[in-house]
């Protein structure tokens, strides 16, 4: 997804909000501040490119392939901070499979927007799914959300959980 980035406006924004804030953005650790903002939004929320590198089965594999303990981060729509953990992605073959390095390329590709934890994992099995035809995908996403650790109610090190299944893949499976 290509997103047109008004950079100018973006830094004017954020400098306003900045101010609004009752900072003085004249003072030599802040007179950038405003740029380095929108550096790293634009870093946190542009999709990388998924590539998925796929073989045929042609040894007939029917068991599940897993990949475990991926780390993420992503952006919380509702507050615009940040939220990390792991993801845990497997399926079970049919026709095709896929090279393993994809499976961490796709969670890292989902990741990169403004974000619920829901939808990420829903994206991530629909994508493998779609994509694979596989027999059965699994995604189990496990995370700190920072807008609850460091705000609100404060809850350090609480850990979020959820996942997508699809077909005959199960919880069982992503965890052997």
């Amino acid at each position: 997804m290509n997103r047109e980035v008004d950079r100018e406006a973006a830094e004017r924004a954020v400098a306003d909000l900045l101010r609004a804030l009752g900072r003085d953005l004249t003072t030599e650790s802040l007179v950038h501040t405003p740029g380095r903002v929108v550096t790293s939004l634009i870093e946190l929320l542009g999709p990388t490119e998924v590539i998925a590198t796929t073989f045929p089965n042609a040894e007939g594999y029917i068991g599940p392939v897993v990949v475990r303990d991926i780390p993420f981060h992503s952006t919380c729509e509702h507050h615009l901070m940040p939220f990390r953990g792991v993801a845990h992605v497997g399926y079970i073959p049919r026709d095709r499979i896929v090279g393993i390095s994809t499976l961490p390329r796709i969670v890292e590709h989902f990741s990169r927007d403004l974000q619920v934890q829901e939808r990420l994992t829903v994206n991530v099995a629909d994508w493998l799914e779609r994509e694979l035809g596989a027999v059965g995908v699994g995604v189990v996403i496990e995370a700190e959300q920072l807008c609850m650790s460091l705000r609100g109610i404060g809850t350090p090190s609480t850990i979020t959980v959820t996942s997508a299944f699809r077909g005959t893949m199960t919880r069982a499976d992503l965890h052997r």
